[in-house]
């Protein structure tokens, strides 16, 4: 269903109760009794994952899996699926400037990305009372999966080059992958960039920055958003970068302090984050209760933070803890 999405977020921001936004799909394998790699392989269970979801709990929005190996399956890299874990990429695509040069930049469908942009049009006619959010990784992740993360940081210091001929790559990709799912329904993206956290700030700028914008410019509009995710340890660094993006959106990992973050986000963005996600599946109902509140007394202060996991909930992770996020959030509004 189209929507005005910058009318929600400013309506976000202007309501004093806000919706948790957990990224939350894999853990949906348990309660469908099925495992990662029958999630992954159909439409339909996805969508009726979703829509389940959705009736399951009141979130702020529905997203898709942040299925971070679905696009470089579709330039030709291997992927390992295990039972209880995320889809991972095995070995390297890309190894050196003729192998990059002769990369493709594959057709949106390829791989598994129509199955997942046939789950997204279906999904948003399942679900119509909330926003509907694909996932899709970023440029300089998807391109640490196809160089190899440790070739990928190397790089950018001994071979510049190299990279930026995969970035350009990526981009054009990504570009394309996030206006199919414009096409198929969806509200927006939440693109997951977490590599580039891991950058200096000089390099992020160089390595990240532009490709994201690049894509953000090209698909953002009314109504059509972008939440941009970064988890890694050194995003207080690049904050002013990550801001010039352009992005609706920003949600942070756990590896940072939430109350900077969003001291540091303009006000009229949405600043979400940033419960460890490893308490979900490690913790207890207290202890996640009690982190979950954490966050929100040092953050909701601001009117436009929203309190989500710090990234991508694992699919073991245990449902009564979930419940007890969800139920810390609802406490707290309800003591104000």
């Amino acid at each position: 269903m189209k929507r005005d999405m910058c009318a929600w977020k400013n309506q976000v921001i202007a309501d004093p109760v806000k919706k948790p936004m957990p990224i939350l799909t894999f853990p949906v394998i348990q309660l469908l009794g099925i495992s990662v790699q029958e999630l992954i392989s159909d439409s339909n269970t996805q969508a009726q994952a979703m829509k389940l979801l959705a009736d399951r709990d009141d979130s702020l929005a529905a997203v898709s899996m942040m299925d971070l190996s679905l696009e470089a399956e579709s330039f030709g890299a291997e992927i390992l699926v295990s039972e209880g874990e995320v889809p991972a990429i095995v070995g390297t695509l890309v190894n050196n400037q003729e192998e990059a040069d002769r990369l493709e930049v594959p057709a949106v469908g390829m791989g598994r990305t129509q199955i997942y942009l046939d789950a997204m049009a279906r999904s948003v006619e399942l679900i119509t009372d909330r926003p509907v959010l694909a996932g899709i990784i970023g440029p300089y992740s998807l391109a640490g999966r196809l160089l190899g993360t440790a070739q990928a940081m190397k790089a950018c210091k001994k071979n510049p080059q190299l990279v930026h001929t995969v970035l350009e790559k990526c981009t054009q990709f990504l570009i394309a992958y996030a206006k199919a799912y414009q096409s198929a329904g969806a509200n927006g993206i939440v693109m997951a960039e977490p590599l580039t956290g891991l950058l200096s700030p000089k390099m992020a700028v160089d390595f990240s920055e532009p490709y994201v914008k690049r894509i953000v410019d090209a698909v953002q509009q009314d109504d059509f958003i972008v939440i941009y995710h970064n988890c890694g340890n050194n995003t207080m660094l690049m904050m002013d970068s990550l801001l010039r993006v352009g992005a609706k959106g920003y949600h942070f990992g756990n590896a940072i302090s939430m109350k900077e973050a969003v001291s540091l986000c303009p006000g009229d963005l949405l600043c979400m984050g940033n419960v460890n996600p490893a308490t979900f599946t490690f913790g207890t109902p207290e202890s996640i209760y009690q982190e979950t509140q954490t966050v929100m007394e040092a953050c909701c202060g601001w009117p436009h933070f929203v309190i989500s996991s710090g990234c991508d909930i694992p699919p073991i992770a245990k449902w009564e803890n979930i419940d007890a996020f969800y139920k810390a959030a609802a406490d707290f509004y309800a003591a104000r």
